[in-house]
């Protein structure tokens, strides 16, 4: 079980995805007028000491069961708590950067650190995932445990890490969260994690995405073609932070009436690393547009 599925009472779809993508690949046969894709920058100097994802980076993510490590991806992003160190290990022997997930904004009773949250910390349950609640993300609690878990990534010597639910103000939380109380929160741990020197990922929250693409060096995104909402990362892509996306669709896992030959045109044209994976992120199917 994990939390990286999207919560439910997901925002309204964002209609600027529409605008991007509708003369791509997923619309059919682009024309003379088809939106050019931003050009691709120089790339970032790296900040000292610290991993900068480039739109270059291909990826592999699985969250479930013991990781595969055998994939052609230069980022793996994994489970902070469940990956032995000895995965990691090996990722970086190879050659590949490791990104570190963990729920940011949701408090699953399984985590051995789920003691750390007070009873006044956590609020509604996440529709569909048993013994998972929304945090109160302005608690101090809440974020001694996450600067715990950050340092927790720095000693397995993670590059970056995927702080998961981060847009409880926009979901059912049980708690007067804002626009403002999660930018706040969502910049502390962007500066937490640089202080510690990872790269750090934007997870969905895309109403966001403007206010927190300075604060952020990469975003990971669930099902942002199948919603019409990809367009909204191209203030992401234009100053050359990657975007990984991942789809779930059974039209994408069986190519039903070429989809998934039409989401892979449209990410090319995008330039988001698009995986399909099984929405279970346990490595039952692959399959990574080229």
């Amino acid at each position: 079980m994990n939390t990286a599925r999207r919560a439910a009472h997901r925002p309204a779809v964002l209609l600027i995805g529409l605008m991007l993508f509708a003369l791509g690949g997923c619309g059919g046969g682009g024309g003379d007028d088809t939106a050019a894709a931003p050009p691709t920058p120089p790339p970032t100097p790296p900040a000292s000491g610290r991993w900068t994802p480039t739109l270059n980076d291909t990826w592999q993510w699985q969250l479930n069961g013991n990781v595969n490590t055998s994939y052609d991806a230069s980022v793996y992003d994994i489970d902070l708590f469940d990956t032995p160190q000895a995965t990691i290990d090996s990722l970086h022997a190879a050659g590949r950067k490791v990104v570190c997930y963990f729920s940011a904004g949701s408090g699953e009773d399984w985590r051995p650190d789920y003691a750390g949250f007070t009873a006044a910390d956590l609020g509604a349950a996440l529709d569909g995932w048993a013994g998972v609640r929304w945090l109160d993300t302005r608690s101090a609690s809440v974020r001694n445990v996450m600067a715990a878990r950050l340092d927790l990534a720095a000693s397995k010597h993670c590059d970056g890490v995927e702080p998961d639910n981060v847009d409880g103000y926009a979901n059912a939380s049980g708690f007067p969260l804002s626009a403002a109380t999660q930018l706040d929160y969502n910049r502390w741990l962007a500066a937490q994690a640089h202080a510690r020197k990872l790269a750090v990922a934007l997870k969905n929250d895309l109403e966001q995405l403007g206010d927190l693409q300075g604060d952020f060096d990469f975003a990971v995104n669930e099902e942002c073609f199948a919603l019409n909402e990809c367009g909204t990362y191209a203030s992401f892509i234009a100053v050359g932070k990657p975007v990984f996306n991942a789809e779930y669709a059974a039209r994408y896992q069986q190519n039903t009436n070429g989809a998934r030959t039409a989401l892979c045109a449209a990410a090319e044209q995008a330039k988001i690393r698009t995986l399909v994976l099984a929405q279970q992120l346990d490595d039952s199917y692959r399959y990574a547009c080229p």
